[in-house]
């Protein structure tokens, strides 16, 4: 295929064998693992976990990724699309909430060709980077039930140096405006899990809570109160090589944290916060082709 998915528009020959854009992955989707995770938002998590399954490879080159082994060293095993949807089959049987596809963006021709064939019992989550192509989205129209983005940055200058990447802000928020088109206001079933809508997600980054205020003011401006979620979350834990964000080798300070959440709570914005204490290990799951 000629791969044209994310906004690099790269235009490179993916086969089933090697990739050659900037997501170094074939055609065929590459796995690190399939579990259930219980560190996801509450209405995707809830009680039994949501069926996650981690695309290797990636569109965006974030120095701080905590999923480095996979996103930027390519670790994963191919698979086929058939046995993609018996992955999926046993998340399911496990007591899977949601099939959470993450870090799919360049893997969304096998999310498509996956979800035409085969409709899971379960909500169908599209986890995502926030780096993503309108174009490339319409086409999951009707077969993604909850988009789950980042919002990482709304300076073109600092994606530049943390993801490589100036246009990220001007894709992202476009993006997530046509997830939120698709998926309409959140909404729930009786037990508080979510079943159609989008959540934004923003880490805040050491020294940026600046930045952090000004993507909470976004979200608050182009959106409807009770269109959207938004996830405000403090486990960054620096990774990786930082030396062009050297900012960023540290911890967040209990100080950065409290005030970005009561910037949330003056937006009015609903959604979830978490605890400093959620910068562990654990949040980063290991990849060791569990369940693959």
């Amino acid at each position: 295929m000629i791969c044209r998915l994310c906004p690099r528009n790269c235009g490179a020959l993916r086969t089933e064998a090697a990739g050659t854009g900037y997501c170094r992955m074939p055609s065929v989707p590459v796995l690190a693992r399939a579990a259930l995770h219980h560190w996801e938002e509450p209405p995707i998590s809830g009680t039994r976990g949501s069926g996650t399954i981690f695309f290797s490879g990636c569109s965006l080159g974030c120095v701080f990724c905590q999923n480095e082994k996979i996103s930027h060293q390519d670790f994963g095993k191919a698979v086929t699309l058939e046995r993609l949807r018996e992955i999926c089959e046993v998340l399911i049987a496990q007591g899977a909430h949601n099939l959470n596809f993450v870090n799919p963006t360049h893997y969304a021709h096998v999310v498509a060709a996956l979800l035409k064939d085969w409709r899971p019992p379960v909500p169908v989550v599209f986890n995502t980077g926030g780096y993503d192509a309108e174009d490339t989205l319409r086409k999951l129209e009707g077969l993604v039930d909850i988009y789950l983005p980042d919002l990482k940055y709304l300076d073109g200058d600092t994606a530049r140096r943390c993801s490589d990447a100036p246009d990220y802000p001007e894709i992202a928020q476009a993006a997530i405006r046509e997830m939120v088109r698709q998926t309409g206001p959140c909404r729930f079933d009786d037990n508080g899990l979510l079943l159609k809508g989008t959540i934004i997600r923003h880490l805040i980054l050491p020294g940026q809570v600046s930045h952090a205020k000004a993507v909470m003011d976004w979200a608050a401006a182009a959106f409807q109160p009770g269109t959207v979620l938004f996830s405000l979350m403090s486990q960054y834990t620096p990774w990786g090589d930082l030396s062009a964000c050297p900012e960023l080798d540290r911890r967040l300070r209990p100080s950065e944290i409290r005030t970005a959440q009561a910037y949330m709570r003056n937006t009015g914005l609903d959604g979830f916060t978490q605890e400093r204490t959620s910068a562990k290990e654990e949040y980063t799951p290991p990849f060791d082709l569990t369940g693959i």
